[in-house]
């Protein structure tokens, strides 16, 4: 497949020669010992909630297999193995920076046996097919370089009925609200990411990545194209956020 929506060709470094692929692992290897702090900071903690609100998507089907594609520093996993109690979680990042952090928070709570953090990309998931019951991607599918292969890939290694939940940013419609969030993700999350990370680019990256992306019901649109059922979109937080669900059908 090759590369059809705007947010494919957003690159965190425009001068940089490299795939955008190499270009978020380098991104996020430079951010990733503050990126934590900064996810609580910048969004007030509200992420949180946001994830949470995800998972509990997915206790309808009770999982016991579940893969988290761009699983960063395993937050999402952890707060899945707290809430679904599943019996074995791999988790997915290109970034190994973000991965060793992710793993030391796994060793302390004790949970390397239930979740294996692995360096791969959703464009080649290196497990069967019909592997997993559910797959989460929270805040990661604005990453990805090829969009639609990144999504049949997750639906490939989907259990027919399997689920897919998506978390991602959106933009907001509300027109005052919409003034003061561009205002606080162009000028002000640049700004406090690179006092804090040293980076500003990665954070002007996240605001252009943010309105490339094809949200709302043309992310919908995709995901029926590639032959997943049951699609949804949930706004939360004022359409800060959304919230993605598409099932695999049953053979």
């Amino acid at each position: 497949m090759s590369e059809k929506y705007l947010h494919d060709k957003v690159v965190p470094f425009e001068s940089s020669g490299r795939s955008k692929k190499e270009q978020v692992a380098e991104m996020f290897d430079s951010i990733a010992y503050r990126y934590d702090f900064l996810n609580r900071f910048l969004s007030a903690g509200i992420d949180t909630r946001w994830r949470k609100k995800a998972i509990n998507l997915l206790k309808d089907i009770q999982p016991k297999q579940i893969l988290d594609v761009a699983t960063g520093t395993a937050d999402m996993a952890l707060m899945e193995m707290k809430l679904l109690k599943p019996d074995k979680i791999i988790g997915i990042d290109i970034s190994n920076k973000m991965l060793e952090i992710g793993r030391q928070k796994i060793d302390k709570q004790a949970l390397g046996e239930k979740i294996t953090l692995l360096n791969g990309d959703s464009e080649t998931i290196n497990f069967p097919e019909n592997s997993f019951d559910a797959v989460t991607v929270a805040f990661g599918v604005r990453n990805f370089e090829n969009l639609e292969k990144g999504l049949s890939e997750i639906r490939r290694v989907l259990k027919p009925g399997g689920k897919l939940v998506v978390l991602e940013f959106s933009k907001p419609k509300t027109k005052g609200f919409s003034w003061f969030y561009n205002i606080y993700m162009k000028i002000v999350a640049p700004q406090f990411g690179k006092m804090f990370s040293k980076n500003k680019e990665a954070y002007s990256y996240l605001n252009n990545s943010i309105q490339a992306f094809p949200e709302g019901d043309a992310f919908i649109t995709i995901l029926n194209q590639l032959e997943y059922s049951h699609t949804s979109c949930k706004k939360l937080s004022l359409g800060i956020c959304s919230i993605y669900c598409a099932s695999k059908q049953l053979l």
